[in-house]
């Protein structure tokens, strides 16, 4: 961390892996990585109640991690960029080499 430039990217980083520290947050991601996916598909994916996944959603849309686009009365959420994708899918392939 020699200049300013590159410890902004290093809080950029912590504030996207603070943004990723819930399993139902990795669990969504992990779910958007295969496409956009409504609210109620989320809930009924991943057997969690409808408000918890929206709360996560608020806190990864707020991140910049999610973006929600109307589709009818639902809205569809996708991954904002797909390294994300790729960095849950390390975290979890990296925890179960432990077990």
């Amino acid at each position: 961390m020699t200049n300013g430039s590159s410890y902004d990217a290093y809080e950029g980083a912590s504030e996207l892996l603070r943004a990723l520290s819930a399993p139902i947050r990795l669990a969504i991601v992990s779910e958007l990585a295969g496409g956009e996916r409504c609210v109620h598909e989320l809930v009924d994916t991943l057997g969690v109640a409808q408000p918890l996944v929206s709360q996560h959603l608020r806190v990864l849309r707020g991140a910049g991690v999610v973006r929600g686009s109307r589709r009818g009365r639902e809205i569809a959420y996708t991954l904002v960029d797909e390294h994300v994708a790729h960095i849950v899918a390390d975290a979890v392939s990296h925890a179960g080499e432990g077990s």
